[in-house]
């Protein structure tokens, strides 16, 4: 590397390794800034609103139910995880891109000028998004090659009110199967009835958030492969305002319904494929 040339970066994603064959992906949890995205942020942007806060916290449970877990560590305002390499839209209502320039609401994620350069941006592509969809892929190609398939869990969380991306308050649980294309109908069947069976929080299947990018890359049920995408209403587990802490109380009841969920899943897999 010359002395010119910018430091490698380090440690783009944390991994769990587990035992079954359920990935559970974290993408948006990350709170690392680059210094060229640091010291370009808008006042508006520094608090990282927008960040899928405490969702590693949340899902913890999981590794004892022998999940996988792989967390991204970068904030999406270095560059989102759930975007395609192409920065292609996902939705055609209000949305953000590969490297948001705006914040969910709106308001302009960087100060005049302040965006990283078309370079540091490929920098970021090449040292942070290609490495944690490499990992999806490998864990992915070796949990088929050990178990006969793979089972992919996209974990997400939003505020629970955001007017220009949605209308009203989201419901409590968003499952998205990018419209039923990334997992066998019977296993999003499950999770819907799942759902169904309690009446703390309100549900909705393939509704407002269908899946982003990883949910619709990796869902290929015809190759064995089913991936499910959860977005969550924050307010069922943190308190959605500034410093946006996590409330224990409230996150055990909701993880009420998510170890079901993903209990189910592995029972579903187990089930059908037989191992």
């Amino acid at each position: 590397m010359s002395l010119n040339s910018a430091p490698t970066i380090a440690d783009p994603y944390h991994f769990s390794a587990g035992r079954s064959p359920l990935l559970i992906s974290i993408p948006h949890a990350g709170t690392r800034l680059t210094p060229e995205v640091a010291s370009g942020l808008s006042d508006d942007a520094l608090p990282l609103s927008d960040t899928d806060w405490h969702i590693p916290q949340l899902y913890a449970f999981a590794q004892s139910l022998g999940a996988n877990i792989l967390v991204g560590q970068y904030s999406r305002f270095v560059i989102d995880l759930n975007r395609p390499a192409d920065d292609q839209p996902l939705y055609t209502t209000a949305t953000t891109g590969l490297f948001p320039d705006t914040l969910f609401d709106g308001r302009p994620t960087f100060k005049a000028d302040g965006q990283p350069d078309a370079a540091t941006r490929q920098r970021y592509l090449d040292e942070i998004w290609q490495p944690y969809h490499q990992k999806i892929e490998s864990e992915l190609a070796r949990m088929k090659q050990e178990f006969g398939y793979a089972l992919l869990f996209d974990a997400h969380s939003i505020a629970s009110v955001i007017p220009r991306l949605f209308d009203g308050q989201l419901p409590d649980l968003n499952i998205g199967t990018n419209s039923g294309a990334s997992c066998a109908p019977e296993l999003s069947d499950m999770l819907d009835a799942l759902c169904k069976q309690q009446s703390t929080f309100s549900h909705v299947l393939n509704g407002r958030f269908k899946g982003g990018y990883i949910t619709r890359a990796y869902g290929q049920p015809q190759a064995n492969q089913h991936a499910v995408q959860l977005e969550l209403a924050q307010c069922n587990y943190m308190d959605e305002f500034e410093p946006y802490p996590y409330i224990e109380d409230k996150a055990v009841v909701l993880q009420g319904v998510l170890k079901p969920m993903l209990e189910g899943m592995i029972s579903w897999g187990a089930k059908v494929y037989g191992r």
